[in-house]
């Protein structure tokens, strides 16, 4: 797509260093080409979008002005690094991103030496960050390190946990808080750029060190007094930050508008000479340059492929419900019928399905931030008083609240219901983003009741059955749509264990959890082979597997979880204890990171297609038959 009619600077810059050669006059008008360039692009091939926007001339000034990647820039969550893709080398691969084989959709230190750590989830940069200003000084090597931060990602606590540490450190740190919840005032923004310049220039950083010298012979209450004096004049500028990050060991620089390039340039530049910790604060504009993303934010976050002259086809999309949707549309449901449930997310309100319910019920919808946690933790406190919250998570980064899990909720029995949306592989965000382990980290803890649905009105009816029970319990569904059963509106409990036969047949049985049915249904119509929908992976259903162990001569697994401590380990765990002796299969995701892709390619390529089970299943026969003609050729 690049060519030097369409975009003659930008193809000029093919590293950093050919930015660096550029006339600072010259980086305005490659702003424009390269926010064309990245609309163009993402809307082939579809991905983050509205972030990317904001951040193009952010990025520009970073490689501009630090010597990339000798210094290093770490990017949290990796939503915005489009830009920085695009100006290390990347430009011409971009057709592929997030497809198989291609660039992936976050940064990766296997991809670029640009891309200084790996990232996906949120609010790491802070510490990934800490650290190599660390290693740097330990080796004495004179290198500028710096964390670029969004303003959602200061909502976690590991954010200020490692703020907190690196002030402490006096660490030769730099942190960009790229605030894009804000709009900026022309003339406070102008204010506010004059006052930063000048308080990260060479003279005012010189006579805060000669001040601080000076003051450190005075009594302690003079000092004082001048420290609060300095906070005073700056606060009256930019109330809030400046005291609250200055407290915590940071000279707090801004905000500044993050879309003027050369107050960008200035600043960083003054900024790039200063020791110790410091946080540059700029305000930013999701979707900038394109009027419908600005418009939408949130729409235009993550986008599929579309037209940028008419922007995406937001009118409802025929056929089933998503999963997603299904738990949406239950949870209103339920809240209808029952006022003690509250709706719990960690800053996923779209993405989990409860924008509905925050709308009809806000008294009782709690979006607390990037805190996952936090999350898991609040909802036992309110179900130790009775009420019955609904944590709306990914298994992603269900991941991140695991001692929350085990310790605040699952130990005391509370009565929490995780609604564990993504489960499974989840196509072009890769690894990052795939919910490959929760039926291994969940299947370990006591008192948790585990249910995976086959299909839409069973993701329904396993989420009423949950929430029923006086006891944790979760609820495991993937991204997407499903095999399009019809929801019914009636709710029902299932009883808690018991699988579902759905085919019977002869000589093998698949023992399929969730999104494994299917596959497995397909696979039996091919071998006649016995089908049973397993619905729960905890408690399991052992009367059953024991009954078919011994009325079939294999059993087969099949789960969209990892195969080491997944659903199949369980039924091994099962037949071992009652010593019943069989061949069996355990069919799952493999012991690596499934690589991003379209989600068929990542089946396929994990052998759990119908194509793959049956040759797995026919490389079991071989190796029977193999092992009968050799045996007696052994001593």
């Amino acid at each position: 797509m690049t060519t030097s009619h369409l975009f003659p600077i930008l193809a000029t810059i093919d590293s950093p260093a050919d930015l660096r050669k550029l006339p600072e006059a010259k980086l305005i008008p490659l702003a424009e080409e390269l926010r064309e360039f990245l609309i163009q692009s993402v809307a082939k091939t579809g991905g983050h979008f509205a972030a990317n926007l904001g951040t193009v001339e952010l990025t520009i000034a970073l490689h501009y002005v630090f010597n990339t990647p000798d210094d290093r820039l770490v990017w949290d969550v990796g939503h915005q690094t489009y830009p920085h893709k695009i100006l290390t080398g990347r430009r011409d691969r971009m057709p592929s991103l997030r497809r198989k084989g291609g660039l992936a959709g976050f940064p990766r230190r296997s991809e670029s030496p640009y891309d200084t750590f790996g990232v996906g989830h949120s609010s790491t940069s802070i510490s990934a960050a800490l650290g190599m200003a660390v290693a740097a000084e330990r080796a004495g090597i004179d290198r500028k390190v710096v964390a670029i931060i969004g303003d959602g990602a200061m909502t976690a606590g590991m954010a200020f946990e490692a703020i907190n540490h690196a002030g402490d450190l006096k660490a030769n740190l730099l942190i960009v808080l790229n605030d894009n919840e804000m709009s900026i005032s022309p003339n406070v923004g102008a204010l506010s750029n004059y006052l930063t310049k000048i308080l990260s220039g060479n003279l005012v950083a010189g006579m805060r060190e000669s001040g601080k010298r000076v003051l450190s012979h005075m009594p302690p209450p003079m000092w004082e007094m001048a420290r609060r004096a300095e906070e005073h004049v700056k606060g009256m500028v930019t109330p809030g930050p400046v005291t609250l990050f200055e407290e915590m060991g940071f000279n707090y620089f801004g905000p500044i508008d993050g879309h003027d390039l050369p107050t960008l340039i200035k600043t960083l530049g003054n900024l790039k000479h200063l020791k110790g910790p410091q946080l540059l604060h700029i305000i930013t504009r999701k979707g900038k340059g394109y009027k419908l993303a600005e418009e939408g934010p949130v729409t235009y976050h993550a986008v599929s492929v579309f037209d940028p002259a008419r922007g995406m086809n937001l009118g409802k999309t025929g056929g089933s419900p998503s999963y997603t949707q299904v738990f949406g549309d239950w949870l209103c449901d339920m809240a209808e019928q029952d006022e003690r449930l509250m709706g719990i997310t960690p800053a996923m309100c779209e993405g989990s399905g409860l924008v509905q319910f925050s709308q009809r019920f806000p008294e009782r919808y709690f979006d607390v931030g990037i805190a996952e946690q936090h999350s898991v933790t609040l909802a036992a406190g309110m179900a130790c008083e009775g009420l019955k919250p609904v944590v709306a998570i990914y298994s992603t980064f269900l991941q991140r609240a695991y001692d929350q899990l085990i310790h605040d909720v699952a130990l005391q029995n509370l009565p929490v219901l995780f609604a564990i949306d993504r489960a499974g592989l989840v196509g072009p965000d890769g690894p990052t983003h795939g919910g490959s382990f929760d039926l291994s980290y969940l299947r370990c803890i006591p008192n948790l009741v585990i249910m995976a649905p086959a299909d839409e009105n069973e993701c329904r009816q396993m989420l009423y059955t949950g929430f029923q029970l006086d006891r944790p319990c979760a609820v495991r569904y993937p991204r997407g749509k499903g095999p399009g059963v019809p929801v019914q509106q009636e709710m029902y409990a299932l009883p808690i264990g018991k699988a579902e036969l759905r085919r019977q047949g002869k000589g093998i049985a698949l023992l399929a959890f969730g999104s494994m049915v299917g596959v497995a249904e397909a696979v039996a119509e091919v071998i006649d082979a016995t089908v049973v929908n397993m619905r729960f992976v905890k408690p399991l259903d052992e009367e059953l597997v024991a009954r078919l162990a011994c009325s079939h001569k294999r059993l087969v697994t099949l789960e969209e979880n990892v195969v080491a401590g997944g659903a199949g380990s369980a039924v091994n765990e099962c037949l071992a204890a009652r010593g019943i002796v069989l061949p069996v299969r355990n069919l799952g995701l493999p012991d690596r990171f499934v690589e991003h892709g379209e989600h068929g390619e990542q089946l396929a390529d994990c052998g759990l297609n119908v194509e793959g089970v049956l040759q797995a299943l026919a490389e079991d026969v071989v190796k029977e038959l193999t092992t009968r003609v050799l045996q007696p050729l052994e001593p």
